[in-house]
């Protein structure tokens, strides 16, 4: 056989192909269940964000929401607890990073840095399940004033950021963001 001589497609060559063809599809519609019952149900899309009227919260009070399936504290803190967490100094910190959505990664765990920021530094939001093992901490209880795991005794300061206990990170901010004075959007 030489480069010139051309191959003329068998009938065999046909269901070889068609063969492969059918096993491809065939292997498609088996996995398509699998794969899309991975996909979030309706009611998990529709719970992506949403909308917390906060107008009711004066200094020292919290409120508890839930947003894709775990608890989100938001507290309106006092005076005395934002300089409280001011004058912690970061070295003391066992987690210096931020673990604020809204900001990059590599943010240090500052108390502004924590907080909603730009001239609402009282406004604290975070997701309310301890880092150690997933338990729900206590508010305004622990050594420092701020939140309590009472399951492995990891306490958080006033700001949410790990303190003592076996806690390795502190508590996780989600991305939010202020739509007017009185509401925030969580997600």
């Amino acid at each position: 056989m030489s480069a010139n001589d051309t191959i003329d497609p068998t009938r065999r060559d046909f269901l070889y192909v068609a063969t492969g063809m059918a096993g491809v599809v065939g292997a498609a519609a088996v996995a398509w269940p699998f794969i899309d019952q991975m996909r979030p149900d309706a009611s998990t899309l529709a719970a992506s964000s949403i909308e917390v009227d906060v107008s009711s919260l004066t200094p020292g009070m919290s409120l508890t929401v839930k947003w894709r399936g775990k608890p989100v504290f938001i507290r309106n803190r006092t005076p005395e607890e934002i300089k409280s967490a001011q004058e912690v100094p970061l070295a003391e910190l066992k987690d210096p990073v931020a673990r604020n959505a809204n900001l990059s990664g590599d943010a240090q765990a500052t108390d502004i840095d924590r907080s909603a920021g730009d001239g609402k530094e009282n406004w604290l939001v975070m997701v309310g399940v301890c880092t150690h093992l997933g338990c729900v901490p206590l508010g305004q209880q622990g050594d420092f004033g701020g939140w309590f795991c009472p399951c492995h005794g990891s306490h958080y300061d006033t700001a949410g950021r790990i303190r003592k206990g076996p806690a390795p990170e502190n508590m996780a901010i989600p991305t939010f963001s202020f739509i007017s004075d009185s509401t925030i959007r969580i997600g």
